[in-house]
């Protein structure tokens, strides 16, 4: 039998009382996986997932994803943003295993993940906020990142305020509630030398 990749010596739930607010609905957890299972999780994933660089529409014109994505979900769940549609694709046993985790400590279902490479300090995410409509009202995303750390920036749509954390390898950054009506969020370029950093936002979507 395969050794699970985070042990048997789960910790209670958690909750968003014990993390870190950093905005309306923005909660983080510096230290959600342990060092070296988090590790081990990366190498794996950028050497076994299949990676893709696609088309995406951005005012009016189609260019190239500034990083490397994949899409993994239940049957029947497909996810669309951006001009891109995404299909349903088997769920990667070591990504499945840290759903079930989130399962533990959220209780929250999890359908479909969205796993974002960023190669170096070039690769980003560009302002934006996930609402789109299969996404729900008031949608949950759980985003783990591995490997290099890399600046989260977020803005308030209205006064247009801001703020930004860098998220830490192995870290948990949920996205709640009042979030992705109240701000946009990115990923920004560096021009500082940075390693492979790998992001898995865990997501529901809403089955049509």
């Amino acid at each position: 039998m395969q050794q699970a990749l985070f042990g048997q010596s789960m910790r209670k739930p958690i909750s968003a009382d014990e993390g870190l607010q950093l905005a309306d609905g923005c909660c983080y957890f510096q230290t959600y996986l342990p060092l070296q299972a988090a590790t081990d999780l990366l190498h794996r994933l950028w050497s076994e997932l299949s990676w893709e660089q696609r088309a995406i529409r951005m005012f009016g014109r189609e260019v190239m994803q500034p990083r490397l994505i994949c899409w993994q979900s239940d049957p029947e769940v497909i996810y669309s943003y951006s001009g891109l549609k995404l299909e349903p694709a088997a769920w990667h046993p070591r990504v499945d295993e840290l759903r079930c985790r989130l399962h533990t400590d959220l209780g929250v279902d999890f359908n479909s993940v969205l796993i974002n490479a960023y190669r170096h300090g070039q690769d980003s995410m560009g302002w934006h906020a996930d609402d789109e409509p299969e996404l729900g009202t008031n949608p949950l995303i759980a985003s783990i990142s591995l490997g290099a750390a890399r600046n989260f920036r977020w803005r308030e749509k209205t006064s247009q305020k801001s703020g930004g954390v860098e998220l830490e390898h192995g870290s948990l950054l949920l996205l709640s509630g009042n979030f992705q009506h109240r701000f946009q969020h990115s990923v920004p370029k560096t021009g500082k030398k940075t390693d492979l950093r790998i992001n898995l936002t865990f997501r529901q979507i809403c089955r049509r």
